[in-house]
């Protein structure tokens, strides 16, 4: 059972979720059949596995043994960000609900333990003004076909909000037309397809990338590796490392100072969407977010205010 968990999430069974074959294959079955994630799944096994080794190190052994105060001391104790903080919590409360469900333990003693109070107004996300992203975008050299394609990524997550994961993914299929209007298919996280008609440059963009690339609408990956210096695309998909190693070589050729991410294009897209004129709520459809509050860390249009504001205090 350890090899099967350390195979989907980076770590073995600690032997506080261990103790006899009940709770270990109840542990097991939390990380591989309840939480789908990939990305969760990982972050989930590394709280649990974070907070095995502090039992283990104040004698704690046993799963019945773990109480509300060991829990909390635990999290008092944990030098870390409190978003951070709050994943280890949840991480913790989940998991224990499922040993509870699955009768390995009476209680949850996570349950009543209380996390940090953080909230957030606004994302951390860099943004890019208007003209910084159209610099980016004017910058990159289309006469080769590895222009060609970071071209239409980056304006792909621009004028769709789409996620990096869900562009990653995305097929030569996902790009179709419907009513004489081009549109995408982003599959999103969680199982979720969302589906968006293309700005014009966007159209312009991705047709001018396939058609280079006869890339046609088969099933084929859309957004492919190039091996080093060849120019040429392979049958591969662009892992989201990729994608960000070419985002940084794209803004230091353009001059941007910005420690630009992946993330940036997609609240670079929201913010311009909202300066002219958009709404909360059809931007936070178009962002395919469940909350419109989510959607609002990614406005900064007052970032611009604010900056108006300080250039007031001339001396």
């Amino acid at each position: 059972m350890g090899q099967a968990l350390e195979k989907v999430t980076g770590e073995a069974i600690p032997a506080l979720y261990a103790g006899d074959d009940r709770a270990a294959r109840r542990t097991l079955e939390f990380f591989t059949a309840q939480i789908r994630n990939s990305n969760t799944r990982k972050a989930y096994a590394r709280a649990a596995a974070s907070f095995a080794t502090w039992c283990q190190a104040y004698g704690i052994s046993e799963l019945h043994q773990v109480q509300p105060v060991h829990v909390a001391a635990y999290i008092e104790g944990l030098q870390i960000a409190a978003p951070s903080i709050k994943v280890h919590l949840a991480a913790l409360r989940m998991l224990f609900d499922w040993l509870v469900i699955g009768q390995v333990i009476p209680v949850n003693p996570a349950s009543s333990v209380r996390g940090p109070r953080h909230v957030v107004k606004k994302g951390k996300t860099p943004v890019l003004a208007a003209d910084e992203a159209r610099a980016l975008l004017d910058a990159i050299d289309t006469s080769t076909m590895i222009g060609l394609r970071d071209r239409a990524l980056v304006g792909l997550m621009v004028y769709t909000f789409a996620r990096v994961g869900a562009v990653v993914k995305m097929r030569a299929e996902d790009v179709y037309v419907q009513g004489r209007r081009t549109w995408v298919r982003l599959h999103e996280k969680g199982g979720k397809r969302h589906e968006m008609p293309c700005h014009h440059n966007l159209d312009e963009y991705l047709h001018a990338y396939i058609d280079a690339g006869q890339l046609g609408n088969g099933k084929g990956v859309l957004f492919r590796t190039a091996p080093a210096r060849s120019g040429q695309l392979t049958d591969r998909a662009m892992a989201q490392a990729d994608v960000y190693r070419m985002i940084r070589r794209r803004a230091v050729a353009a001059g941007i100072a910005t420690r630009i991410g992946c993330h940036t294009f997609r609240a670079t897209g929201i913010t311009e969407y909202l300066r002219n004129g958009g709404k909360l709520e059809i931007a936070q459809q178009m962002a395919n977010h469940e909350n419109a509050r989510t959607t609002g860390l990614y406005d900064r249009r007052n970032d611009q205010v604010s900056l108006d504001e300080v250039e007031r205090i001339v001396i």
